[in-house]
């Protein structure tokens, strides 16, 4: 039995996502006593206030429910145009509506990978601005910004590359610790 649940949420719908591979490793490499989950987002529908209006979608009231059953919440997020994936925004967009947005006071870890150098630092960036409102408490360090992702998973999506691996389990054992303060 683990003393932490962690939700992991991809930013991405790709089969060979880089951000999903991220995850899967971090489950291999999660610290004892903590347990990580993935939620896959695919099937979460294009926000619609009318939609909202009629309850909340089943995969929205699922998502909701793991939020708020999971002691943190580690996302993994692409970077598209200097951004966060709509689809990424697209489900945080639906958990956070009234009544009882999960994210308040949530402990909440970001990673991400790309082809590029920086390694999605803006889109994490602007991720944190979304918590910031929804009060969620995002781990400030250490930070993993996976540049040059092609070049450290195998087409099996493994993370093969050593420092990247030993970088991310420290990054667990660090969420791990911020979970446990916040509980």
């Amino acid at each position: 039995m683990s003393d932490v649940k962690i939700l992991g949420i991809a930013g991405s719908l790709r089969k060979a996502s880089f951000n999903a591979a991220a995850l899967r490793a971090c489950q291999g490499l999660a610290p004892a006593g903590m347990a990580i989950e993935i939620f896959d987002i695919a099937s979460i529908p294009l926000y619609n206030e009318d939609l909202r209006g009629e309850g909340f979608p089943p995969p929205v009231v699922a998502l909701r429910a793991a939020i708020k059953a999971a002691d943190g919440l580690l996302i993994a997020t692409p970077e598209y145009n200097y951004s966060v994936p709509g689809v990424l925004k697209n489900a945080i967009d639906w958990a956070s509506r009234p009544p009882e947005q999960p994210f308040d006071g949530k402990p909440i870890g970001i990673i991400g990978a790309s082809a590029g150098v920086l390694g999605t630092a803006r889109a994490q960036y602007h991720l944190r601005q979304c918590f910031v409102f929804l009060n969620g408490h995002v781990m400030n360090r250490p930070e993993v910004m996976i540049g040059g992702a092609q070049n450290k998973f195998a087409a099996d999506g493994s993370l093969t590359d050593a420092p990247t691996r030993d970088f991310m389990a420290a990054h667990l054992v660090a969420f791990r610790d911020w979970v446990l303060r916040m509980k």
